[in-house]
């Protein structure tokens, strides 16, 4: 399950890297989101979450640690509120430049 989980958040960090190395700001601001969530994953993983397991703290008990969970539930917040705004600066970028290229400059290919 642990080899399942670590593919998991590979391949989102790579699909991550690859579209922002991209030239489009859409692919950009999906590569940002796919590495947010690869982040969240990972979180979660370091928590060693336990299944079936009171967040309570007794005395000689096992419980599960709060703080991961509480970690990514932040980070989702952020991440929200990051895709948000790429997506607005990324339609303001098109209105003055009329291109979605990430330089606002798009190449163009040499006519034959």
């Amino acid at each position: 399950m642990e080899l399942l989980y670590s593919l998991v958040i590979a391949v989102l960090s790579g699909c991550g890297l690859y579209l922002v190395l991209q030239a489009r700001t859409f692919s950009v601001v999906m590569g940002l989101t796919l590495f947010s969530y690869a982040v969240n994953l990972f979180l979660i993983g370091m928590g060693r979450l336990r299944v079936g397991q009171p967040a309570i703290i007794s005395e000689g008990a096992q419980y599960a640690d709060p703080v991961p969970q509480a970690l990514v539930l932040t980070a989702i917040v952020i991440g929200f509120a990051m895709t948000a705004f790429l997506v607005v600066l990324a339609l303001k970028a098109k209105g003055v430049t009329n291109d979605d290229h990430v330089d606002g400059v798009n190449e163009q290919e040499p006519s034959h």
